[in-house]
């Protein structure tokens, strides 16, 4: 991904308008009881096409202002989003991306285990003192599966939204055979030869 200005201020619109619609719309919406998280995806998606750098930055920046919002210990959302971000973006350097679904089941393998990390870090904080069982469990399959139905949108809008900093790889194409033109032939001076007679 190439940095410029206009894409520095698309990516802090995203990350900022993010937060706020997961804050506002996806943290009321319930489906089967569960209410879906698309921050993960979305730090997924930045990964994907920024590499490293750009998916631990914006994690980290995700999770810093969804703690300030939430009037939350700051660093617990930060540091598991940070992970995710370096994740996605590790897999987008070692690895290409040779099918449509790659995308949309790293989203949910990575929310799988940013769900996991949240728990963990109330749990070490003392912010949830509930009992594993089999509802908490539930729970993290349920965020997962909605992640990759999630992550196919975000994966397609933000494609769409940062296609000027993104570096396609060329794709190698097999030679083209030439087939030998047929030109008629002629003599060493450019002239038809001359026929007996003539």
């Amino acid at each position: 991904m190439i940095l410029t200005p206009p894409i520095l201020a698309r990516l802090v619109a995203t990350v900022v308008g993010g937060v706020l619609l997961q804050l506002s719309f996806f943290s009321q919406v319930a489906l089967f009881h569960v209410s879906p998280d698309v921050l993960p995806s979305l730090v997924v998606v930045l990964g994907l096409f920024g590499g490293t750098l750009t998916g631990a930055v914006c994690g980290f920046s995700v999770g810093l202002l969804l703690d300030c919002l939430l009037i939350a210990p700051l660093g617990g959302a930060s540091l598991v989003l940070l992970a995710t971000g370096y994740l996605a973006g590790l897999f987008r350097e070692r690895f290409e991306i040779h099918s449509p679904l790659v995308p949309p089941l790293l989203c949910m393998g990575l929310t799988f285990f940013a769900e996991l990390g949240f728990g963990a870090v109330e749990l070490m904080l003392g912010l949830n003192d509930a009992s594993i069982s089999t509802l908490v469990i539930r729970d993290l399959l349920l965020k997962s599966i909605f992640a990759f139905f999630l992550g196919w949108a975000i994966y397609a809008l933000l494609r769409r939204v940062l296609r000027p900093a993104l570096v396609e790889e060329p794709t190698a194409r097999p030679p083209s055979r030439r087939r030998p033109s047929r030109r008629p032939l002629r003599s060493s001076r450019g002239r038809r030869p001359r026929t007996m007679g003539a």
